[in-house]
This record gives C-alpha cells, sequence and structure tokens, in this order.
C-alpha cells in the first residue's frame, strides 16, 4: 500500500476525482485508477519491445470493457459471461483512440495495447467521460513518449447549467451532451449532440469542457513528479545511418521522378477513380528501375513517401493556388443530386449524391416490439429509433474481408443517428434506418444524415426540421501564417488536411458533431470561422435536399404498417385482453390487426397496428366500447332504449346505459314522458358524475336548455 501513488482533483459541485497508480496491475508498463464517487476505471499500457516492421501507421490498440458486476449485474443469455464488446463499448473505445492517436510522434512504431476495464459502476456518474483520463494518466506512468498528457471529460447542459461528468438521469434531460478531448493547449476531438444549438452556445460549452481538462492534466503532470525517476525509457533505433542514407537517396529519386507528373494529373481536375488510376501508374513506372528485391525491401518506404508528395501537393494547390483537386475553390460543395422514392418497396427510401460520395438509405416502420433493446451495464433501455451504417469495400474500389460490422461503421451510424433523432417528436413507431454507402470518397457519414432526412420524410415521418451534414477541413502554412478552411471535404482532403469536423443540424441549430484535429493550435477564434463557414455549407445542402423534397409525406406509403396509440385505465387491461386472452384475440381475427397491451406510467398503453384504415378503426371502437368511462360535465349522443314511469334509460355508449330520470328531462313538469321522447330517439345529454348512495351514473338533459323565468 505504501508504493501508491495518487492526485485529488476537485470538482466545482463539491465531487472529486482521483487519479492514483502503484496498487494494481504493476506489471504493466503502466497502470492507473481513476475515481469518481464509486465508480472505477482501471487502464493498463503495455508496449511491445520490438519495433513493428512492414507498416506504416501507429499500431494502437484500445480496449474498454464494462465488467457487468460493476453495475450488481449478471450477463443474459446462455453463456453467463462477458463476450464481444457492446456498439456502447466500441464507441468508448473511438472516443479514446482518436483523441490519444495525433498525440504520437510520427515514427512510433512498437505495438500500444491500452485496456480500461468498469471495475465499479456508480449510478451518479457515467464513465465514458473517463476513460481518455484514465488512458492517459497509464500512458504517463509508463513513461512512453506521447504530446500529453491528455484528458477527456463529459459536458451537458440542463436549464442552461453546465454539468460535468453526468449521471444517466441528468444526461436524459439534457439538450447538450458533448465528450470533449484535449492537450493543455489545444482542443484534439468532440463528439456529441445537441438540440438545435447556435454556435456561440457550442463555442461556450467547450470553453467549459477545456477549462476542466486542463485542471485533469495538471493533476496527471503532479502525479508523475511523484514517481521514481528510474522508470522505463524507450529508445528507437528504428534505422542506422547507412539505411537511412539509402532510403533518403530512394526518397529523392521517387520525388525526381513522380512530383511534376502527379502535379500534372491533379490540375486536370479528374473524378477520384480515374486520378487513382493514374497515381497507380506513375508509381508502377518507377517501380520499373528497380529490381524485385529491391521494391520487396522498400515497398513500405516507398508507398509512405509517395504518399508525402501526393500530400506536399494537395497543400500547395490548396494554400498557394486556391483550387481543390476537383477543381473548386475551398467554400465550394460538390455537385449535389438526391432522389426520393427510389425503391418503391420500401418504406421509405432515398438515394443522396455528393460528388463521388453516394448513400443509398431505406427506413423501416414497426411496432414497440421492433424496438432496439440495450441491456448493459449501464442502461436498460428500448431505443425506437435506431440507425445502421454500412461501408462495403466496393464504395472505394477495394476488396476486403467482411468480418462483421467494423468499429468505424459503429461510430458513423451512431453520429448520424444522434444528428437525427432529436428532430424526431410524438412518432408512435419503432423506425430502422440503415444507410449503405454505394460510393465513398469522404464525408459518407454527412452524405448518410442527408440521405436518411429525405428518406423519413419520404416514409411520411413528421419531421418539421430536415437536417443536413458537411465535413469541414483545414490546410495551414504556419511559416507563412496562412489558413484556409474548406468545405465538404474528399478523402485525400480528410488524409493530408488537419482537420475533419463533421457538423450537421437544421436552419435553427446544431444537432451533432465530431471533430478530429491533427494539429496543434486550433484556437477559439478559428473554431467559430470553420463553425461559420459550416453553417453556410449546411443551408445551401439543406435547400438543395428540399428542392427534391420539400415537405414531409402526409400520407404513410400504401404497404407501410399504420399505427393508431391509445391510454386506457390500468384496470381496464384485463376487460380488453378477456378471459384467456379471448376478446383481443376475436378483436385481432375480425380486424386484421395486431394489438399489444402493456402498463406504462401506471396506465394501460395500447398499440394497434394494420395495414387498413377502416378495419383498424372498427379495433379502435371496440376497444373504446369495452374501456368507456364517462367524463365529468362531457355531452354524449344518447339514444333512447326503454321508457319508464319515472324516467328514460338511454345508452351514451354501446353497452353503457343509465337513467335519465323524468325531472332531468327537461324544465316543464311532464305528467307522460312520451309527450317528451320516444324509443329510439337521439338525444344530448350531460354525465353529472355517480351517485354516492346506488353508484349509478347521472344524466341530465335539462341543464343543456336555459332555465325558463318565473311568469
Amino acid at each position: 500500500m505504501s508504493d501508491i501513488v495518487k492526485e485529488i482533483i476537485s470538482l466545482e459541485d463539491d465531487r472529486t476525482i482521483v487519479i492514483e497508480t502503484g496498487q494494481l496491475a504493476k506489471q504493466a508498463d503502466g497502470s492507473a485508477i481513476v475515481r469518481t464517487k464509486n465508480t472505477m476505471l482501471l487502464a493498463t499500457v503495455v508496449v511491445s519491445k520490438e519495433i513493428k516492421n512492414g507498416i506504416n501507421f501507429l499500431p494502437l490498440t484500445v480496449d474498454y470493457r464494462e465488467k457487468y458486476s460493476a453495475g450488481g449485474k449478471i450477463p443474459g443469455g446462455f453463456i453467463k459471461r462477458e463476450g464481444r464488446p457492446s456498439d456502447e463499448e466500441i464507441l468508448t473505445m473511438r472516443l479514446v483512440d482518436r483523441v490519444l492517436r495525433p498525440t504520437f510522434p510520427d515514427f512510433f512504431r512498437k505495438e500500444i495495447q491500452i485496456m480500461i476495464s468498469l471495475l465499479s459502476y456508480d449510478k451518479t456518474v457515467l464513465p465514458d467521460g473517463l476513460a481518455g483520463l484514465a488512458a492517459s494518466t497509464a500512458l504517463s506512468v509508463a513513461g512512453i513518449p506521447f504530446d500529453g498528457p491528455i484528458s477527456e471529460t463529459r459536458i451537458i447542459r440542463v436549464n442552461g447549467k453546465f454539468i460535468l461528468n453526468p449521471s444517466l438521469d441528468q444526461l436524459e434531460k439534457a439538450d447538450i451532451d458533448l465528450i470533449v478531448g484535449a492537450s493543455m493547449n489545444s482542443i484534439i476531438m468532440i463528439e456529441g449532440e445537441m438540440k438545435e444549438i447556435s454556435e456561440k452556445e457550442f463555442i461556450n460549452a467547450i470553453t467549459t469542457a477545456h477549462k476542466a481538462v486542463k485542471n485533469q492534466i495538471q493533476a496527471q503532470i503532479k502525479l508523475v513528479k511523484k514517481l521514481p525517476k528510474n522508470r522505463f525509457i524507450f529508445f528507437y533505433n528504428d534505422l542506422n545511418q547507412e539505411d537511412s542514407l539509402e532510403k533518403e537517396n530512394l526518397k529523392k529519386e521517387l520525388f525526381s521522378f513522380s512530383y511534376e507528373k502527379i502535379y500534372k494529373v491533379y490540375k486536370s481536375y479528374l473524378d477520384k477513380k480515374t486520378r487513382s488510376f493514374q497515381e497507380k501508374e506513375i508509381l508502377n513506372q518507377f517501380k520499373k528501375n528497380f529490381s524485385t528485391n529491391e521494391i520487396e525491401k522498400n515497398e513500405i518506404y516507398i508507398l509512405q513517401c509517395y504518399e508525402e508528395i501526393k500530400k506536399e501537393i494537395i497543400r500547395h494547390m490548396i494554400l498557394e493556388e486556391g483550387v481543390r483537386l476537383d477543381g473548386r475553390t475551398n467554400q465550394q460543395i460538390r455537385p449535389i443530386c438526391s432522389i426520393v422514392d427510389y425503391l418503391p418497396g420500401i418504406h421509405g427510401s432515398a438515394l443522396f449524391s455528393r460528388g463521388d460520395t453516394q448513400s443509398l438509405t431505406t427506413v423501416t416502420l414497426g411496432s414497440s416490439l421492433d424496438a432496439n433493446r440495450i441491456d448493459n451495464v449501464i442502461m436498460e433501455n428500448q431505443e425506437k429509433f435506431y440507425l445502421h451504417y454500412n461501408f462495403p469495400p466496393f464504395s472505394t474500389g477495394d476488396i476486403r474481408v467482411i468480418r462483421g460490422v467494423t468499429r468505424r461503421e459503429i461510430g458513423h451510424g451512431n453520429l448520424a443517428q444522434r444528428a437525427l433523432r432529436n428532430v424526431l417528436s410524438n412518432n408512435p413507431y419503432t423506425i430502422r434506418v440503415v444507410s449503405d454507402i454505394l460510393e465513398s470518397n469522404g464525408s459518407s457519414s454527412m452524405a448518410t444524415v442527408c440521405a436518411a432526412s429525405l428518406a423519413l420524410m419520404d416514409a411520411g415521418i413528421p419531421i418539421e426540421n430536415p437536417v443536413s451534414g458537411i465535413s469541414m477541413g483545414l490546410f495551414t502554412d504556419k511559416k507563412k501564417e496562412k489558413t484556409v478552411i474548406i468545405s465538404d471535404i474528399t478523402g485525400d482532403e480528410d488524409s493530408f488536411g488537419e482537420l475533419d469536423f463533421k457538423i450537421t443540424g437544421t436552419k435553427n441549430g446544431i444537432t451533432a458533431c465530431q471533430m478530429d484535429v491533427k494539429t496543434k493550435g486550433l484556437t477559439y477564434d478559428l473554431l467559430n470561422k470553420i463553425l461559420m463557414q459550416a453553417f453556410k455549407g449546411r443551408i445551401f445542402i439543406l435547400k438543395n435536399m428540399l428542392n427534391t423534397l420539400p415537405k414531409y409525406r402526409k400520407k404513410l406509403k400504401p404497404n407501410a404498417p399504420k399505427i393508431y396509440t391509445l391510454n386506457i385505465p390500468k384496470d381496464l387491461i384485463g376487460s380488453v385482453i378477456g378471459p384467456g386472452g379471448k376478446i383481443i384475440q376475436e378483436i385481432q381475427s375480425h380486424t386484421e390487426t395486431n394489438i399489444l397491451i402493456k402498463e406504462k406510467e401506471g396506465m394501460g398503453y395500447i398499440e394497434i397496428i394494420g395495414k387498413d384504415y377502416k378495419k383498424m378503426e372498427k379495433a379502435i371502437n371496440r376497444i373504446k366500447e369495452i374501456t368507456f368511462v364517462p367524463e365529468i360535465g362531457k355531452v354524449y349522443k344518447a339514444k333512447v332504449k326503454s321508457i319508464k314511469d319515472f324516467g328514460a334509460f338511454v345508452e351514451i355508449s354501446k353497452g353503457i346505459e343509465g337513467l335519465l330520470h323524468i325531472s332531468e328531462i327537461g324544465w316543464k313538469k311532464l305528467n307522460n314522458i312520451e309527450e317528451e321522447l320516444k324509443i329510439g330517439d337521439i338525444i344530448d345529454v350531460k354525465f353529472m358524475g355517480i351517485n354516492d348512495k346506488n353508484k349509478k351514473m347521472k344524466l341530465s338533459r335539462k341543464v343543456l336548455f336555459p332555465r325558463p323565468t318565473k311568469k
């Protein structure tokens, strides 16, 4: 216990975050515990001892898992142990990976595995906003060279007040929900959703979150200073001098051979497929100057240098010439084409193309039985709106083995889902949206948002404010102090630029965002300029979409299911179901409908699903008859069923009869009721309540007439 080293971070609401190391997982290269109240995360880092050759990327793996024991639960299903990661766990992995990856040096080629485990869960604190802090602390403890420490925090806004590290209950009331990852001087990553907020409100949230992140970074620095100085140090002898000289010469030859050729291709402003083919041809021509052994030995290095040359040309064109690969200016949007009702047999569909990026999106409507069930450590819930994003290899002209859904597909689908779900209201349907990317050259998630908006409107879902999306990029030349913000980025501009900022919104405000920064020094002033330029692009795209379908369809497609919902008193649920389900089965059989009944918020909630409105009306009327409860003060059309000396029995609903006493028929004194009423007459009566003595209905007709004046 004496080896434990800890730091305490104080929050404004009197809570604290404790970071510590030295007690758990000491054989890992670095480990750390992060704790807020009773929510505890363990992060471990292990780095390979050998350099991984033959790659030109950072071999970083981030894994996040939630132990069911942390929430006092036992896993469901036949196998009672944790299995493959849930979508929610994968999204947390991506949040940590995206904030850490840009902070490692380019030459780092050792494998790094970061594992984060939720050990204990307190329902007052969501753990995903603490995962980045745990990972960064473990990396700092291990002494691994990265541009850190960094940290992340979750920030929400409820009733105009910002809350850090919120609970699930607080999250459900929020109109802003963001996870912000940053270093001491720069924002690196943003992910979240909002309810049509302004750009100014967005920046206020980021500023508040960054302040909290800085405190977490300071705590990590203090923690590391308390550790022994003889920590593990990593050395990098990636290349010896002879190899370096040989590769430097190879790089010069490749530059001399290909630079002008590639530049000429790029200045032709070709489509992506043609341009990619010509790029490969130039590279293959260069390789013919070398033996097979030389090419095999230097294959990765040649490809890496070739990408650097492409990057240099693209940056030169944008920064110096003000022109992009497809001939556009920095604010220009690619040509847009959209079609709705593209698949006639589907409940709703849209084809949206922007340049070389294309999404075919479908909408399928269902009942509450089709809701997406979420049952994990943090929550038990049912999503009635969910979106799936598919990115097949043919969309980029590639061949790839398909082994299930990738993390990227889950992340992009989640972003599009969050962009749209806050504009759906008072909707009885379960809605499944599927976006298939048929062609991709950047911004495919934003094409999904646009296509999904149109497909939902095509399906007849009442969206008053459709959502559009745009991806923003950034190119800077620090020596010349020059910055160019570009709208609607392509794949190459994403790869070689310094920013990928996806922003979605309606005409009224922002609904979701996802930002990844690859450079330092993104100031708030620059962030504001990016948001303002993005707003112009979003509105331009939105107007183009609305030219295709200006308003959601007033009617569902003929093949779409129709749903009618109603609430009944809880104690009448049994009356609708009947003994052994006899009544509800009879209604379903005669009306060709499906009827679902459940208790919800102290009431009986009924869904009637069918395809024929007239048959559905029969089911609705039958249920209303069974569950009829008169309202005090309400006037009903009543049919006179029988007449007695003391009054008339009238039917105010099928099977529901009450006595209209002779004294309540009218103000005139009657000797014979048939002077005023006959069997079969339809009259108006007012329900006055229930008689306390005999528990029967009190009905009146005379109160509907003005009281005659006395002579």
